[in-house]
């Protein structure tokens, strides 16, 4: 998969349409970044798969801009090229959804870090070349105030990525261990112990960037799904049609965010809604995929419908990672509707 788009991200970038929306810093060719939200938008309604590498990076160069302008100049321009393929190292066996509790620890050692320890459930951590990743650098007891981020080469020595193999056979996700890996001090991003600020950055361009990219390549499906459906069967017209109101109402909520973002705005925690609406449009495309015509889907060979039962497996997470469902309703109801707590 990162082969296939490392070819379509050279092309987009030799182009020039893979620049447009990148400020010229980091080798793009300028202007917001609602060149790049058409991009996709253009990319999927054409057919063309948003090559996955992007997605990556409409979550973590924000944020490497912001706060570590040298670390963006030197790495973006070849992630943009394809060349270098970035990954996001969050999760940990014991620190999923709460990453307060994160134990991957950075020793400062003169001008590198010394970083030793894991994390899990990578998304593209196989085949990348470099991963953002959030380590201890103060006490346990200091919690979100004793955190950095630091970008760090997946080739360095010390450093072991290992995939986990989804029940479909599929390896998208892996494991990264760490053993007193040393990682140059200028590949920090923003202030030792200050990570938990740049985490929360970065979060808005997630929810936003990251699932205009999503809604996009969901559209497609979508439109695919309808093209195929025999208007007759009623059974096929509904699981379409809740498939579309799902993905129409994430785009709606998605676009707006993208174009808050893009106007400077700091955005706090209504965009919960835009993680629940993604997960929820994700799976709901893959279900109606599969309950409108169920023996193909579960037991066709050809390349559609094996592609079809991979991203079914793939989006049965999409309301786990990056914070579950149950906590962003919770977020909702405690911090944006202002709900009475419990008894």
């Amino acid at each position: 998969m990162l082969a296939a788009g490392r070819r379509v991200q050279r092309m987009l970038h030799d182009s020039g349409a893979g620049r447009w929306g990148w400020p010229t810093e980091v080798g793009g060719l300028g202007g917001n970044t609602l060149f790049r939200a058409v991009m996709y938008d253009r990319l999927e309604a054409a057919g063309i798969a948003v090559p996955v590498q992007y997605e990556m990076l409409e979550t973590l160069a924000p944020a490497v801009m912001k706060f570590a302008p040298e670390v963006a100049a030197e790495l973006i321009p070849s992630a943009l090229t394809g060349e270098h393929a970035w990954a996001q190292g969050f999760s940990e066996p014991e620190a999923g959804s709460d990453l307060a509790g994160l134990r991957c620890r950075a020793r400062r050692d003169g001008e590198v870090y010394v970083v030793s320890g894991q994390k899990v459930w990578t998304s593209q951590g196989i085949g990348a070349s470099r991963i953002g990743t959030l380590v201890r650098t103060g006490t346990m007891d200091s919690r979100h105030r004793g955190i950095s981020m630091l970008m760090i080469d997946l080739d360095s020595p010390g450093v072991e990525v290992r995939p986990i193999r989804y029940a479909n056979g599929e390896n998208e996700l892996a494991e990264v261990f760490f053993d007193n890996v040393r990682v140059p001090a200028e590949r920090l991003v923003g202030a030792q112990d200050q990570g938990w600020g740049v985490a929360m950055f970065l979060l808005q361009y997630e929810r936003g960037n990251y699932a205009w990219v999503r809604q996009a390549h969901i559209g497609r499906l979508v439109a695919g799904l309808a093209a195929e459906c025999d208007e007759t069967d009623n059974l096929q017209a509904h699981e379409v049609g809740t498939a579309w109101l799902a993905q129409q109402s994430l785009r709606i909520k998605c676009g707006r965010t993208v174009q808050r973002l893009c106007a400077g705005a700091q955005l706090g925690p209504e965009i919960s809604v835009d993680k629940v609406l993604l997960g929820t449009a994700e799976q709901r495309v893959c279900d109606a995929a599969m309950n409108a015509r169920p023996h193909e889907f579960a037991l066709s060979a050809d390349d559609q419908n094996r592609q079809w039962r991979a991203d079914w497996f793939y989006t049965r997470a999409s309301t786990l990672y990056g914070g579950s469902a149950e906590i962003q309703r919770s977020i909702i109801a405690d911090r944006v509707l202002g709900l009475p707590k419990e008894g």
